[in-house]
């Protein structure tokens, strides 16, 4: 501060004046201003003037320069608002404060639904778009894993003009983490024999959980039948496996017709997992309550009545599905 009061004080009143007045825009909009690494300041203050900033580019280097703040100019992504002036500016490049935008993927999506989201999001620059699902997963640098379940659910933010792919990167190195620091906490006694069935499982939970506190308690019915050789049965699997051919209801012929998803007719996991868990199901997945029940069935509220014999589960499906 005090070396920019010299500064200021060297250059005189005009200059003062000049720092504080605000810089005119060609558009209404904000100009999008972007830095490479390595840009020198007299190349940053033509872009900014390039970005569409009424502004003098040797002016702007010279101040730039003058305030001994020109090298810790950071590379990124910025917005220039209508009525910053070069003061602000400068303290916007040195502080690295970028223009963010912000994407939520949402627990029990399915990878269709991800893309979807990517597609449309704000000033998400698209990599992907011509690709398929086996040329993007190889451009994330893992060929032949099915993406599916691979990309952890939260709210990522990104730089305007970012790529899709870069965050796409970023939420399967989350949900790598989120699985082994799961995996590592699992039950000794979990049928499950690796991350990925485990993955797989909480995927599962996922789809069929209507309140979070039963998390646990829906891991522990499927980990029970895994255990007796008994199918999941679970309509999620179905569903997914008809995917668009789905026609917002399961029929009789669906259930009945074998199909690598189609957990009534099949024991054990389906193939793959059906859509992205977040951490709550992978460690339910991992760490199931313990309990008898190997059935559940909709009360209707969001909540789920157990049961550990059939007749039970007949019983509250006449009441909570039939009202009998």
């Amino acid at each position: 501060m005090v070396l920019l009061l010299l500064v200021l004080a060297a250059l005189g009143a005009g200059a003062y004046h000049w720092l504080q007045q605000p810089l005119e825009l060609v558009a209404e909009a904000p100009a999008d201003l972007s830095i490479e690494p390595g840009t020198p300041a007299r190349a940053v203050a033509q872009s900014v003037s390039d970005a569409g900033v009424k502004v003098n580019p040797s002016a702007l280097y010279w101040w730039f320069r003058l305030s001994g703040q020109a090298r810790q100019i950071k590379a990124g992504s910025y917005e220039i608002e209508s009525g910053m002036t070069p003061w602000r500016l400068l303290r916007k490049l040195v502080r690295g404060d970028e223009a963010l935008r912000s994407l939520t993927l949402v627990e029990g999506w399915n990878f269709r639904q991800v893309r979807d989201a990517l597609a449309s999001a704000e000033s998400l620059k698209s990599q992907t778009k011509d690709m398929t699902n086996d040329v993007l997963m190889t451009a994330l640098g893992a060929p032949g894993i099915y993406p599916e379940g691979q990309f952890f659910p939260d709210t990522y933010t990104y730089a305007k003009g970012s790529s899709d792919l870069a965050l796409l990167n970023r939420a399967r190195r989350a949900q790598s983490r989120q699985l082994q620091m799961a995996w590592s906490q699992r039950s000794p006694d979990s049928p499950l024999k690796t991350p990925e069935e485990a993955l797989i499982l909480a995927s599962i939970v996922e789809k069929e959980t209507g309140r979070a506190s039963e998390r646990a308690m829906v891991a522990g019915v499927f980990v029970n039948r895994l255990r007796l050789g008994m199918p999941l049965q679970t309509d999620p699997t179905v569903i997914y496996g008809l995917g668009e051919s789905y026609d917002g209801k399961l029929h009789r012929r669906d259930l009945l017709t074998d199909a690598p998803y189609n957990t009534y007719t099949r024991a054990g996991l389906p193939p793959t997992p059906i859509a992205m868990p977040g951490k709550a199901s992978l460690l339910a997945a991992v760490l199931p309550d313990p309990t008898k029940a190997l059935y559940f069935v909709a009360r209707g509220d969001g909540s789920s009545q157990f049961s550990a014999t059939l007749e039970e589960h007949n019983r509250a499906v006449n009441k909570y599905q039939r009202g009998q």
